[in-house]
């Protein structure tokens, strides 16, 4: 007998020998998967940090461009909130320089107001202290008025 003569077929079966095929339709064993036992969140941080290091160290990007980002976000955050605190100090004190204005325009309106009542009474208080309104007036022009330097006048 030959060489190819003497090949066997060998059909293999998935199941074990002595064992049935199993169906499509019964389930399949469940598929395992590690569980972490859960500590403290402090854990949790320093375990999501390492992981991100080992990230860091596997990835073409260095750690300092990611700190560097870091801080410029927390820097561009921080900024933000410096001018927006600055923005409302200034409102809050250009609101109050307006109530001061408006207090103070009251004020000078009342004042006014008070002298025009004490303007209008001062005839009749005149009067009333034996005063007489003086009734012809004289002016005197003094602009055209030149004094002459060798004379007296």
């Amino acid at each position: 007998m030959s060489m190819a003569a003497q090949v066997r077929s060998v059909h293999s079966s998935p199941a074990p020998a002595g064992r049935p095929e199993r169906h499509a339709d019964v389930p399949s064993r469940p598929q395992l998967r590690v569980v972490g036992g859960g500590r403290a969140t402090a854990g949790k941080a320093v375990r999501g940090f390492r992981r991100l290091l080992e990230w860091t160290r596997t990835r073409t990007t260095p750690l300092f461009h990611i700190t560097v980002a870091v801080v410029f976000l927390v820097g561009t955050l921080l900024g933000a909130l410096a001018l927006r605190t600055q923005m409302v100090e200034i409102a809050f004190e250009s609101s109050q320089v307006e109530s001061r204005i408006e207090r103070l325009s009251q004020d000078v309106e009342d004042a006014q107001t008070q002298l025009d009542l004490l303007k209008a009474s001062l005839p009749e208080r005149a009067q009333e202290m034996g005063m007489v309104p003086q009734e012809g007036s004289i002016t005197i022009d003094l602009n055209g008025y030149n004094t002459s330097e060798g004379g007296t006048q």
